[in-house]
Formats: C-alpha cells, sequence, structure tokens
C-alpha cells in the first residue's frame, strides 16, 4: 500500500452538481451525514440484510468517510454525498454468507454481488429511480472494485473516496488516517463497535468470510486477492487449471509443471 497515491483524484471534465449545503444532516457516532430519503432507506436495507458485525463494519466505513471528506475540502467538493453513503452502507451485500442470500451467486465475486445488489436497491427506490446512469454507474464501480485499489484509487473521486472509507475502518490505527483524529475514531467506534477482540477480531472476521468464498464459491476466487486463503486454509482446494497463467500456458502446450521445470 505504501507505493499507491494517498488520495488520487482524477481530472473530470465537469463540477459535481450535488453539493453538501443544500442537503439535509443528521449526526451519527458524532458525524454530521448526509440525510435523505434514500439513504435513510439504504441504512435500514443493510440493516435487513446484514449480521450485526457486517453492519457495524459498513456503517463505521461510511462516518470513516465522511471524516475523510471533512478533512479534505477539494475532494469533498467533488463527491456526491449520495453516492457516497450509498456505496459505502452497501459495499457489503455480497459478504453475506449465505448461499440463501438474494444477493450471492455462486460464480461472482462477493464485490460484484454486491455492486448489482446496490444497483438493484437504487433503481427500486422512488428516488433512486430518477437518479441518471451515471450516479448508479459510480455505485457500481465503486462497490465492485471497493477490495482493489490498484483500480479503484484511479478512478472517479466518488470511487477513491468509497474505497478510502473501507480502508479507513481497517487501516486507521497502523496505516494513513486522512485527517481522522483520534477522537473522531473513537467517537465512531462507540457507536458502532467493532468485533470483539477490536482489530484481532475485525482481522479473524475476514479470514472467515474470505475463506467462506473460497470453500462455497471458489470459482469467484481464483487469480485473486483471496486464492491465497483457499491455498492456506480450506483442505482441497486448488486454483490449477482455472488461473490466467494456465489457459496462457495450454495455448502453447504447456502446463504449470512443465513450465516450471523449464525455469
Amino acid at each position: 500500500m505504501a507505493s499507491l497515491p494517498t488520495i488520487a483524484i482524477a481530472k473530470l471534465p465537469f463540477d459535481h452538481p450535488y453539493s453538501s449545503p443544500s442537503l439535509s444532516r443528521r449526526t451519527l457516532g458524532g458525524v454530521s451525514v448526509i440525510d435523505t430519503p434514500i439513504v435513510r432507506a439504504a441504512q435500514a436495507f443493510v440493516r435487513t440484510h446484514s449480521s450485526d458485525k457486517l453492519y457495524n463494519h459498513v456503517m463505521r466505513s461510511w462516518l470513516f468517510g465522511t471524516l475523510l471528506l471533512d478533512h479534505n475540502a477539494t475532494l469533498r467538493a467533488l463527491v456526491d454525498e449520495e453516492v457516497h453513503a450509498i456505496g459505502l452502507m452497501l459495499h457489503d451485500l455480497g459478504a453475506n454468507h449465505s448461499l440463501d442470500s438474494p444477493f450471492v451467486t455462486l460464480d461472482r465475486r462477493f464485490e460484484v454481488d454486491g455492486a448489482f445488489a446496490a444497483r438493484d436497491f437504487i433503481r427500486s427506490h422512488p428516488d433512486g429511480a430518477k437518479w441518471d446512469e451515471r450516479r448508479v454507474q459510480l455505485v457500481w464501480d465503486a462497490i465492485a472494485l471497493h477490495a482493489e485499489p490498484k483500480f479503484a484509487l484511479y478512478k472517479e473521486p466518488d470511487v477513491v473516496a468509497i474505497y478510502w472509507g473501507n480502508d479507513l475502518d481497517f487501516s486507521w490505527e497502523k496505516g494513513p488516517r486522512h485527517g481522522v483524529t483520534r477522537e473522531e475514531y473513537d467517537g465512531v467506534l462507540r457507536e458502532f463497535p467493532k468485533p470483539q477482540g477490536g482489530n484481532a477480531g475485525q482481522g479473524k472476521m475476514v479470514l472467515e468470510g474470505i475463506t467462506w468464498y473460497c470453500r462455497h464459491k471458489p470459482l469467484s476466487t481464483y487469480d485473486t486477492f483471496m486464492q491465497p486463503y483457499g491455498e492456506l486454509f480450506v483442505p482441497g482446494y486448488s486454483a490449477v487449471g482455472h488461473r490466467g497463467i494456465d489457459r496462457v500456458l495450454a495455448s502453447v502446450g504447456l502446463n504449470a509443471s512443465q513450465a516450471h521445470n523449464k525455469k
């Protein structure tokens, strides 16, 4: 992560039409957040479709993301706060670890499942139905890329801000804080606490979640950051034959073992 830009802001050919002073606000965890009907509905939606731990995570992500904007006037001026709020609150709808979930597929990455679920939510809401396709696409892109900084950080400011909001829930103690103070951080955690054990508990939750994908949705994990988790922790898991390199080697009449022997 050290080689990545702290904040990457794409040069866009337009000014953002959604400015925070014109929008209603409320306070959550000591943070002033946007308060519109679709944002309220998104919070209720994710509360219905998430475990307590997952709900607290996405709410922390939204509040940390909002604090990031509070400390970065340049980025705030470019970010649509409804896109930002909905993208962060709904970014883990695909992380519902149940094959019975209406959002979970066997073959798509969990981020993509979440992106489609968020898009469907927006289009089904009376206000969201009025959104132009660009706003909907920003939410889709931000959720689909929220675990891929090598792409997300070079997208539109909304996508960048949503990436960092999620990242701050994992990295604040040891990584870039983007101006978020200890007092602000602790205030968010009082309202939406981390799992038992704090960061270690959260790490355990992530480990359990990713190994669940490797066990139950292996096709979605090959050639991704999740693959090593399956190789380390899931008996019988193997990506061999499903990786990009396997297809390339097959095209020249080789397999991985043969290629290794040619080194």
